[in-house]
């Protein structure tokens, strides 16, 4: 379905409700650039990580398109565990990966109700940046003790600027990129307002010094365009 969600009056914060859930996967690729390009960079550099039957995790797994696209370009099986909050985008997921054929199992919970034990691999795609910064350097601490030797973290996330000039230029670009995937000005303006207090960003030095505070001894960016990052981090 084409995500419509923003061109009515909004009185209510974001949230990742049945609404949202029901156009989600054309919301994510009509705002987020080259979103395709970070999943299959996601997978490719997973992958090197993985052996099989090892257990993968997606934190704040939406409708399970990353575990899915990682099964479907796995040469061996995989354990793969998708935690979201949202019974709706679980419910999409649920039947996206019966569609596709993908034994997922889907888990209902808050991400820090939740023992990631014995994990590989560990994905967060755009998830992060919805956590309060001290839950989420919690969350990251978490992350980082479940994950087995030579473990990886690999992660998406909206980025600021610490350059006023240049943050007011991400803006400016990344608002001229959602014109031309068809949203309106009132749309990108109803939807900001909505993330506002919402979606916290970092700069992508703040990501960074949070996963080697953490205890990772590595992180790297993989991919950038303009306000969006990627990361991996590896665990020694």
């Amino acid at each position: 379905m084409t995500d419509k969600v923003f061109e009515k009056t909004i009185n209510k914060q974001f949230e990742f409700d049945e609404e949202v859930a029901s156009v989600f996967d054309d919301m994510l690729n009509r705002s987020v650039p080259f979103y395709k390009e970070m999943q299959r960079l996601t997978i490719n550099f997973g992958l090197k990580f993985l052996e099989k039957d090892d257990k993968v995790y997606d934190l704040g797994c939406s409708t399970a398109s990353t575990l899915i696209e990682l099964a479907k370009h796995s040469p061996f099986p995989l354990e793969l565990i998708g935690i979201d909050n949202s019974e709706a985008m679980l419910s999409r997921a649920k039947k996206k990966s019966k569609a596709f054929g993908v034994d997922i199992k889907l888990i209902n919970e808050d991400l820090h109700n939740i023992s990631y034990d014995n994990a590989k691999l560990i994905i967060s795609n755009y998830t992060l940046q919805f956590i309060r910064p001290l839950q989420r350097e919690k969350l990251v601490k978490k992350i980082y003790d479940s994950l087995e030797k030579n473990g990886v973290f690999i992660f998406c996330e909206k980025v600021i600027s610490s350059d006023k000039i240049l943050g007011k230029q991400y803006i400016d670009e990344y608002y001229e990129f959602k014109k031309t995937q068809g949203y309106s000005e009132f749309e990108i303006a109803q939807k900001r307002e909505a993330l506002e207090n919402v979606l916290i960003p970092y700069t992508e030095e703040e990501n960074k010094k949070m996963i080697l505070d953490a205890g990772f001894t590595h992180c790297e960016t993989l991919f950038k365009w303009v306000n969006f990052s990627t990361f991996i981090a590896i665990k020694k």
